[in-house]
């Protein structure tokens, strides 16, 4: 399927022109003046913005983003390779840490892309219908990018302008709350002006659905349980099409990106330059290294991390209606069972490290021969799309939306349907609340393993103290409840902004 590729782009830190007595023009500079004349040109700032998710340092789905959204939860070990990484992973971080604070600047790196869109589209006199959806677009980008602060940081500051002065850069940050509002006002607006779908290359931007359904998402994670369910009951009727794809596994590999189940992905592809690390410019791979980390050594990877036993104990306590394992387990997992072969190789020819069962499948090139090239020669690069929000996630974020408003018959359906693709047999009727949010717990923690959620999951549930203790995560003596909830505010930001203090539990 084609996609849209995020190009390399100007970094679109425009400075006003400065002009002598004679009012001389340098031709060769790009400025707010010169830049924001034609749709390209806005194209190439929205590019520039998307290519910030996948930034290999501090975007939230290039390799230190899906390490730090996994590292802490219950079901992943990072290992003590990357100091930084270790700390957050064994909650022993400081404001210092180099990965939270590189995800804190990229996220207010393409914020600060996203206000320059909504301040600058109209000069590019676009038709008005085609305006609407870009600063609709633009507004989606920065409602994700505070998610991920807001989740991550607590009270952050909020930034919907461009600095013009110098004082314009030192800015308090505001209460969660208020963080909050702007999410959900960002989605709102996004969703009302986006459009159903996309086709050709387009496919991939930010539509109506991901919008909702990001939407959606959020009133869960603040427990507005009622507006969480009138947003996400949108996306199961017309103009919608939205379902679980037969197969698990293809929410995995890249032969099966954007698919029925897919309301946002980071689009992903071994095209460009040959290296992940380059930075924004032309020698620069639009894959990342995220599965070259995490793949074993013997297949040219690093080993960075590794699946508690906890997550592997977690697939078996139902086995399906033929009476074998969770075909998820198969999907995300691999381990010692009989003719298991992992990158055309016997399980057996791989050494367990870390004491642990497993390893990761899921998101692995596991049927090339190893992770050192990418499909066109990249070096370490996956072509894998990062998956944001699949329908699975909306279906048990309504049921439990429905459940948390005591309207456990309504939940049944949806919580099903993820069940049923796994093969698993119908619930037992009447179940009450505490029941019925068991069963979404279990099944949001080996239906969404190692896609970033886990943690958040137990903090909105207010169980992180709970599972983590009753855990075997390396670092969980370490844990302090409240405290580790969030990241503290990074150092550097404390540094450069006067008026920044830090999040009181880490004072």
């Amino acid at each position: 399927m084609r996609k849209i590729l995020i190009s390399v782009a100007a970094t679109l830190v425009f400075a006003s022109c400065s002009r002598d007595t004679l009012e001389l023009t340098n031709p060769n500079q790009t400025t707010t003046d010169t830049y924001w004349k034609t749709e390209d040109d806005v194209r190439s700032a929205m590019a520039a913005t998307y290519g910030l998710f996948k930034n290999v340092n501090g975007g939230m789905w290039g390799v230190r983003g899906v390490e730090l959204s996994n590292g802490r939860g219950d079901d992943f070990f990072i290992r003590n390779d990357v100091a930084a990484l270790y700390q957050l992973s064994t909650f022993t971080n400081t404001p210092d840490n180099g990965v939270a604070g590189d995800v804190f600047n990229v996220c207010y790196r393409a914020i600060f892309r996203a206000n320059q869109i909504l301040e600058n589209v109209g000069k590019a006199k676009l038709e008005a219908d085609k305006e609407k959806a870009y600063i609709a677009e633009a507004k989606f980008l920065r409602g994700l990018n505070y998610f991920i602060l807001v989740t991550n940081f607590g009270d952050v500051a909020i930034r919907t302008k461009v600095p013009v002065a110098i004082s314009d850069y030192f800015v308090a940050k505001s209460p969660e709350k208020d963080v909050w509002a702007l999410v959900i006002k960002d989605f709102t607006e996004a969703a009302a002006d986006l459009p159903v779908a996309y086709t050709g290359i387009n496919i991939g931007r930010a539509t109506k659905g991901a919008a909702l359904g990001m939407l959606g998402k959020a009133y869960v994670y603040t427990k507005d349980y009622a507006n969480a369910e009138t947003t996400l009951k949108q996306l199961t009727a017309a103009p919608f099409n939205y379902h679980l794809t037969a197969n698990y596994e293809d929410n995995f590999k890249a032969s099966t990106e954007n698919n029925s189940e897919s309301l946002f992905e980071i689009q992903l592809a071994d095209v460009g330059g040959t290296n992940p690390w380059a930075g924004e410019n032309a020698n620069e791979t639009l894959g990342v290294t995220t599965a070259q980390e995490f793949a074993p050594g013997e297949v040219a990877g690093w080993f960075e991390v590794s699946p508690t036993d906890k997550l592997f104990n977690e697939f078996q306590k139902e086995k399906t209606v033929d009476n074998e394992l969770d075909p998820r387990m198969y999907a995300t997992l691999i381990w010692d069972y009989p003719g298991a072969r992992f990158y055309n190789k016997p399980f057996s020819d791989f050494k367990l490290q870390f004491g642990f069962k497993s390893m990761f499948k899921k998101y692995q090139n596991y049927t090339q021969d190893n992770e050192l090239k990418g499909s066109n020669g990249g070096d370490y690069t996956s072509s894998i799309n990062e998956r944001v929000l699949r329908y699975a996630d909306v279906e048990l974020l309504l049921a439990e939306a429905l459940t948390m408003q005591g309207k456990t018959g309504e939940a049944y359906p949806f919580l099903q349907d993820v069940r049923s693709r796994a093969k698993l047999g119908p619930l037992t009727t009447g179940l009450g609340q505490d029941a019925m949010m068991a069963e979404i717990r279990h099944q949001r923690m080996i239906e969404f393993a190692r896609e970033g959620q886990r943690f958040y999951d137990l903090k909105r549930w207010g169980l992180l103290q709970q599972e983590i203790t009753n855990s075997d995560k390396v670092g969980r003596q370490y844990f302090v409840n409240g405290k580790h909830d969030y990241f503290p505010i990074p150092q550097n930001e404390l540094t450069s902004n006067s008026a920044m203090e830090q999040n009181d539990r880490w004072k």
